[in-house]
């Protein structure tokens, strides 16, 4: 009889779909030669090689090409019994979150405070960083759930869409008020880091209504942008839910020079291909969670 786990073929459906050992271990949070056991092992229950391995990599073999449908058909079937025979409170495992700068300085606590109290043994990870980076890492399946500026326009991405942030104009609440509102936009910009869609869509709607002379500094810290422009160093257009508790104590007023950028519009993004019960779950569980923000 032949005899292999869960586990083993989960792990070579990771070298499968990854193309290599480095990458799957990263995926799974398992050493390298951890992985290489689980292949090794599975290669000998099975009785064949499934990978031929050379300087140029590691290819299927025929049996391994017959083992990929078969063993996704298992995982798929582990994903519906979790999905749907499981008590989510006995679920365990890892979800690893990607999130923007301004879902953490908003409504982060909120969804690990619902997601933990949905799935108590799970152990969930999470990191900080610019779409950009975090739209990387899901697609090398280093995240599993990103939440970001969306949405990702990939047929492998399936794309949970989120409440979005109006962004006002603020100044500081003691800046002298001139008569334009208009030339609050003379001092400093401070915005959105550099390679962000925020930073292009705002460049591009300065240079068109106020040409070549204003000064954007970008910043990858919006926590920072608030005390800045609080500390009259400068003015920023920053998402109105963030910045209530700052007008409300009298560090910052609204001003209004005629328009204002496209409001931010944030997706829960994962990937559809072997998709996780967990990750499309703590989506639904994000959009409720971004809706019951907004509405504060």
């Amino acid at each position: 009889m032949v005899r292999y786990t869960l586990d083993q073929l989960q792990a070579f459906l990771s070298v499968v779909r990854l193309g290599g050992v480095n990458k799957a271990a990263i995926a799974l949070n398992l050493t390298q030669p951890a992985v290489t056991t689980r292949i090794r092992n599975l290669e000998q229950s099975i009785g064949a090689p499934l990978f031929e391995r050379g300087a140029g990599g590691m290819r299927l073999t025929k049996r391994g090409e017959l083992l990929v449908s078969y063993a996704e058909a298992h995982d798929r079937l582990a994903r519906n019994i979790q999905r749907d025979v499981m008590d989510p409170a006995g679920i365990e495992g890892r979800l690893r979150l990607g999130v923007s700068e301004t879902i953490a300085q908003s409504w982060l606590p909120a969804l690990i405070t619902r997601l933990h109290e949905t799935y108590p043994r799970l152990e969930i990870e999470f990191n900080v960083d610019v779409s950009v980076v975090l739209r990387a890492a899901l697609m090398a399946r280093e995240i599993d759930l990103a939440i970001l500026l969306g949405p990702v326009s990939d047929f492998s991405v399936d794309n949970v869409e989120l409440p979005g942030f109006t962004l006002q104009w603020y100044a500081a609440s003691g800046a002298p008020v001139p008569e334009d509102p208009a030339d609050y936009l003379r001092k400093p910009i401070l915005s959105y880091a550099r390679n962000t869609r925020p930073y292009r869509e705002l460049k591009a709607e300065l240079l068109k209504r106020h040409g070549e002379g204003v000064a954007i500094f970008p910043s990858s810290s919006l926590s920072a942008c608030f005390r800045l422009v609080a500390s009259d160093l400068g003015v920023s257009a920053l998402p109105e839910a963030l910045a209530r508790e700052w007008v409300e104590s009298g560090k910052l007023r609204i001003f209004d020079p005629g328009w204002l950028p496209k409001p931010l519009n944030f997706t829960a993004s994962y990937l559809a291909e072997a998709r996780s019960h967990i990750a499309e779950k703590a989506a639904g569980i994000a959009r409720v969670v971004a809706t019951d923000y907004i509405k504060i």
